[in-house]
């Protein structure tokens, strides 16, 4: 059975928990009623079915259990669980100490840490040059109880390493802001890069017009001139027409006499 309980509890999408059939509304009810009579009183400290000997179908367990919990205790722990898992209120990261671990640092995050992480980082260095001069020794003998050089070593490195690692998460905030204030100012140099080609466009776009402008205007100014001019042209033609037609219809006469004259 608590097998199946925890199987349950580990599925990604778990079943609510057995005892919810038990907040009918019936059940809530002999609840109300248990807290009205109990007002003066812990209601943890009564007999529930003495004080509710007159009311009928009492459940064989405690009416408390359908109580709402309690917020204040939640608070007073730090942390509650959910179907087998264990939340926080507030999010933080544990340090090396509190997970056991043995922090050479300092657990204030406002305190410089560079000059700690700077004699880890020794340490680290000179832990290796000791481990590879311990491998060079002969082994113990199968009867020795004392502990060789080179697991002393890797043991202190491992605990300098963990210290590196740990002081590292202890950065990720850090770093996740810096990285949000390095994509924030990219952004920015992208959109005034943006603009700026924009504006660069508009003002070739301006001359573009301009040009076209001063183009049509002079065409214009072009086509004026010249219908002034064939004005002028068509007027003299219409004169020196005039003056020419009596001209043409004498010579059309002095036609029709010689034709007039080669026919007699």
């Amino acid at each position: 059975m608590m097998e199946d309980e925890e199987a349950e509890l580990r599925n990604p999408f778990p079943s609510p928990p057995s005892h919810y059939v038990n907040y009918t509304s019936q059940n809530l009810a002999l609840l109300a009623l248990l807290k009205e009579r109990t007002i003066n009183t812990d209601p943890s400290t009564v007999n529930e079915h003495q004080i509710l000997s007159d009311q009928s179908d009492l459940p064989p367990w405690s009416l408390l259990q359908l109580d709402k919990p309690r917020v204040d205790w939640i608070v007073e722990d730090g942390h509650y669980n959910v179907f087998g898992d264990t939340w926080f209120i507030k999010e933080t990261i544990p340090s090396l100490a509190e997970l056991g671990g043995h922090q050479l640092y300092p657990v204030d995050p406002s305190t410089d840490r560079r000059p700690a992480l700077l004699s880890i980082l020794n340490s680290i260095l000179l832990s290796y040059s000791k481990l590879t001069a311990s491998l060079l020794a002969p082994p113990p003998s199968i009867t020795s109880t004392i502990t060789p050089d080179w697991q002393r070593h890797v043991e202190w490195i491992t605990v300098l390493a963990q210290n590196v690692m740990a002081a590292a998460n202890d950065l990720r905030p850090v770093q996740a802001r810096c990285n949000l204030e390095q994509m924030m100012k990219r952004q920015l140099e992208l959109r005034k890069e943006e603009t700026q080609t924009l504006h660069t466009k508009c003002d070739a776009l301006e001359q573009k017009l301009a040009q076209l402008r001063a183009s049509a205007e002079s065409m214009s100014d072009v086509g004026i001139k010249q219908g002034e001019s064939q004005i002028a042209s068509d007027s003299m033609q219409g004169v020196v027409g005039s003056s020419i037609k009596p001209n043409s219809s004498m010579a059309a006469t002095t036609e029709d006499l010689l034709r007039w004259a080669e026919e007699i």
